[in-house]
């Protein structure tokens, strides 16, 4: 398994930052590579990726929700294998840190020496980065889900 760790501040207030990271279906707007994610129940996700030209299904379990500090997942069956956590922590008022950190089983040659290269975590910078370009133009979020799991 390889390992993965990034954060980014995004000037929104935490509950903003949270509500964003839980409507998956917009991830397509931030997240380099996903193609389509399908939001089948409260704690399933359905995911279409093309990285590096490999195309990938798989779907990931929401295994622990609380609103405005984190959303922890598991792919639970498909082509990729991984689990991680986002954290969310407040700065000030309209400042909030994002944390990831992900663990993932690379698949294949390619996937192990794009892993060897950096790829993974320039990819999850990237995202990171777009998805603090994303809220901080819209101001506010498309949408939330309160729930815990």
């Amino acid at each position: 398994m390889s390992q993965v760790e990034e954060s980014i501040e995004v000037r929104v207030p935490v509950h903003t930052a949270y509500n964003q990271w839980t409507q998956f279906e917009s991830f397509p707007e931030f997240m380099d590579g996903v193609e389509r994610i399908e939001q089948r129940t409260d704690t399933l996700t359905h995911w279409v990726t093309k990285v590096g030209g490999q195309a990938r299904e798989f779907d990931a379990e929401i295994t622990e929700q609380v609103p405005d500090e984190r959303v922890a997942w598991t792919t639970v069956g498909g082509e990729a294998r991984q689990a991680g956590v986002v954290t969310f922590h407040r700065i000030q008022d309209d400042t909030t840190k994002v944390m990831l950190q992900m663990d993932f089983d690379p698949h294949g040659v390619a996937e192990t020496v794009g892993d060897k290269l950096g790829f993974v975590k320039r990819q999850v910078s990237g995202d990171l980065r777009r998805f603090k370009e994303f809220m901080e133009a819209r101001g506010a979020e498309t949408g939330a889900w309160r729930g815990q799991v």
